[in-house]
């Protein structure tokens, strides 16, 4: 047990912290009696004497660590070195007979390249220390060790001390289910510090947050209300282990932290209040709460932010509105997003003028979407994310009631309400100028091809093609969805400025559509090279049946590239459709065979897909079974097409062929470039075609020239003009069509 005089010795200590806190863990540290010295990188050297240094591990809201410092060394690179500045410490202070031990090591210089290697150093440091000083070898217990060492090397300066936290301080132990993005305890302690919670507190004001998810942020505001110690409930700390470890002075501190918490959560009257849609996570939200000791302090509501009101009983006029909305790491999540975060601006204003907004987001972009300018920013790391803490006084003349914003935006588009669509509709007002005429642009488009969709019955189709330069987008329907594909902004182009329109087009088309934002989904477009058409973006496995014709075909927006059908090509499909009854149709590069299908339903006698993916095959065998075709007339090859054509000896009346515009797939023999193999390839497939027969060959290659000497061998027809219905009409070089015959 150490003496009265040893616990108000002063001792040297680190306070590490996630990266972005560093000066608010040092204003917490003196607030807590110690004294903070030098402020490193997710970290802070401070001095205390060993009551100090127990109460931070208890009370500090914003630390991982608590590390007692044995020693500093300079100019420490070998691992010789390393062990002989650990062997030469009194170990017998820190580590007491039979108790166990485990090192974390930290960094890394030119000979101690593996923190294994500099774990065992150290390790072998403090046991020939203890052995020379006559104890007994202790065990190492890398799990639940009586005593961990921390030491740390970071440009030849090692430090070696004393864990006395144990398990990092942010795992207060009321979290259990984190889920799928969860904020640290300390990281939401210090978002609510920033914000200026503590004073708000002390003021009586309320704090919401509006997507409260499993409460975290509720939780630690609440811990602070009711001056509640964040580690009160932890059974064990790092210092328990520790030689040095003075149980009746943390038994006094342990006791005073229980009578504050106690007297605490009864004078607390401050409102805390949470919404969250789902069920999962409210449930969460109040298991935690209970098991952090505070459940009567919160009051949580099952709704949805597009369901949200101001509850009855918040009267105040100041309070703090506080949230970690989703970031969107992946493009595919935008859509739902930019509505998600407008929706959150337009709810903080209508509902709560005069407060302030904290939004804390991986997506600083995300954050413009909120129509508030932000009179503060602070820049942190959630885990390895660079984030950003947002802080936005809601302008009282901006209150009033906000009608849900698809009424409010003038619908047009599938399944429009009221009059015939307009060519101009209403955006929201803090969307940029070119937004609304990219908004009026999609109304203009879905005006000129209503008739056209009406009278052919066509549910899948192109809206829109970088009509608009600034907006260099794709738009496809496919029924009640739509296809996004942002086309790659050129070096010359700022990707600030990119994503930005982006995010305006993104806002808009929801409401001009009339189409839930959660089925908008969003690609980039770039040049693909080998296989990369054919790799996975994500693995939803999302399908689902559109019509075109008569043909029932499955479509996936979200886990590829292309999503199963290429609508440019309708009109051919259709025409192999009319061409095909009573003959023999082969379909080379078949993709998904949505080709095939149509010659099917046309008549064709019997059939033969080839394509090299084994994903596309098994997709054309599903659209075969969808729309009942008999798999013995109508077969899936494996192969590539260049070497089926070499081998076979079948022949076909009519045949189509629409290779990528190049591949270097490892499954081909050789590299393929349509513009420089198009007539080795042709040839190939008109000595498979019968006399009287006709190859269809289209391709991509917005340059293509067809090979002259196709021309003067074969019957050659170039029908690229008529091959596009009004919907690609704006984009005559999309694809090139040609019918090839034998001469006779």
């Amino acid at each position: 047990m150490m003496t009265e005089s040893s616990q108000t010795a002063p001792l040297n200590l680190l306070a590490t912290c996630p990266k972005g806190i560093e000066s608010l863990l040092a204003d917490e540290l003196a607030a807590l009696g110690a004294t903070p010295g030098k402020t490193t990188v997710a970290g802070v050297y401070f001095t205390a004497d060993q009551t100090t240094a127990y109460r931070v591990c208890l009370w500090s809201r914003l630390a991982n660590r608590v590390i007692l410092i044995v020693t500093r060394e300079p100019m420490i690179e070998t691992a010789e070195q390393l062990h002989n500045i650990v062997a030469r410490l009194d170990w017998t202070r820190h580590l007491a007979p039979g108790r166990t031990m485990a090192v974390d090591f930290h960094g890394r210089s030119e000979h101690i390249r593996h923190t294994r290697f500099g774990a065992q150093t150290v390790k072998d440091g403090v046991v020939d220390a203890l052995q020379l000083a006559g104890q007994a070898r202790p065990t190492i217990d890398t799990k639940t060790p009586h005593l961990r060492l921390y030491a740390h090397l970071h440009r030849a300066n090692a430090t070696i001390g004393i864990d006395l936290s144990g398990e990092s301080l942010h795992r207060r132990g009321y979290r259990r289910d984190v889920g799928h993005a969860p904020l640290k305890e300390n990281l939401a302690a210090a978002l609510l510090v920033r914000a200026g919670w503590p004073e708000r507190a002390k003021a009586g004001e309320p704090l919401i947050d509006p997507l409260c998810g499993a409460g975290t942020l509720l939780i630690e505001a609440a811990l602070m209300a009711a001056d509640q110690a964040p580690n009160l409930h932890r059974e064990r700390f790092g210092f328990h282990g520790w030689a040095g470890h003075d149980e009746a002075l943390w038994h006094e501190l342990k006791r005073e932290a229980d009578a504050r918490a106690s007297i605490g959560r009864k004078r607390c009257k401050t409102q805390l209040v949470g919404f969250d849609e789902s069920p999962a996570a409210l449930s969460a939200a109040k298991a935690n709460a209970m098991r952090a000791g505070i459940p009567a302090l919160l009051n949580l509501h099952g709704q949805s932010l597009a369901q949200l009101t101001r509850p009855d009983e918040l009267t105040a006029e100041q309070g703090l509105l506080i949230t970690n909305p989703p970031y969107g790491e992946r493009l595919g999540e935008l859509p739902e997003l930019v509505q998600l975060y407008a929706q959150l601006g337009d709810k903080a204003k209508a509902l709560f003028p005069g407060w302030t907004l904290a939004v804390f987001t991986g997506n600083p972009d995300l954050g413009h979407r909120l129509g508030l300018r932000a009179h503060k920013q602070y820049a942190l790391k959630n885990g390895a994310l660079d984030a950003k803490l947002l802080l936005m006084d809601i302008d009282r003349a901006t209150g009033g009631d906000v009608a849900d914003r698809s009424e409010a935006e003038g619908l047009v588009g599938n399944g429009q309400k009221g009059d015939e669509p307009t060519t101009t509709v209403n955006v929201p007002p803090k969307v940029a100028e070119n937004a609304q005429m990219f908004a009026n642009r999609l109304a203009k488009n879905q005006k000129r091809l209503k008739k056209w969709l009406k009278q052919s019955g066509e549910t899948c189709y192109r809206l829109y093609d970088a009509d608009m330069p600034e907006y260099a987008l794709a738009v496809d329907c496919y029924g009640d969805r739509v296809h996004v594909q942002e086309y790659a902004a050129p070096r010359s182009v700022d990707p600030t400025h990119a994503q930005k329109r982006l995010f305006d087009a993104l806002e808009v088309m929801p409401g001009v559509l009339n189409v839930h934002p959660s089925k908008i989904h969003v690609k980039r477009r770039e040049r693909q090279t080998g296989s990369a058409q054919y790799q996975k973006r994500e693995a939803s496995g999302e399908r689902f049946e559109v019509r075109e014709g008569s043909a029932r075909l499955w479509v996936n927006l979200r886990d590829y590239l292309d999503t199963g059908l290429f609508l440019d090509h309708r009109p051919v499909r259709r025409m192999l459709g009319e061409m095909a009854s009573g003959k023999r149709f082969l379909n080379l590069f078949c993709y998904t065979a949505t080709a095939t299908v149509q010659a099917a339903l046309g008549g064709a006698s019997d059939s033969v897909s080839v394509d090299m993916s084994n994903t596309y095959l098994e997709w054309a065998r599903d659209n075969f079974t969808l729309n009942k075709l008999d798999p013995r007339l109508h077969r899936v090859v494996r192969d590539d097409c260049f070497r089926w054509l070499e081998t076979a000896n079948a022949e076909f009346d009519l045949i189509f062929m629409d290779p990528p515009t190049f591949s270097n797939s490892k499954k081909m023999r050789d590299t393929l470039d349509v513009q420089r193999d198009h007539a080795r390839l042709v040839a190939l497939a008109m000595a498979r075609l019968a006399p009287g027969g006709t190859l269809v060959f289209s391709n991509n290659q917005r340059r293509f020239k067809l090979d002259e000497s196709l021309s003067e061998q074969f019957v050659v027809e170039d029908i690229t003009s008529r091959s596009f219905d009004p919907d690609f009409q704006r984009r005559s070089n999309a694809h090139h069509v040609y019918l090839l015959r034998h001469r006779e």
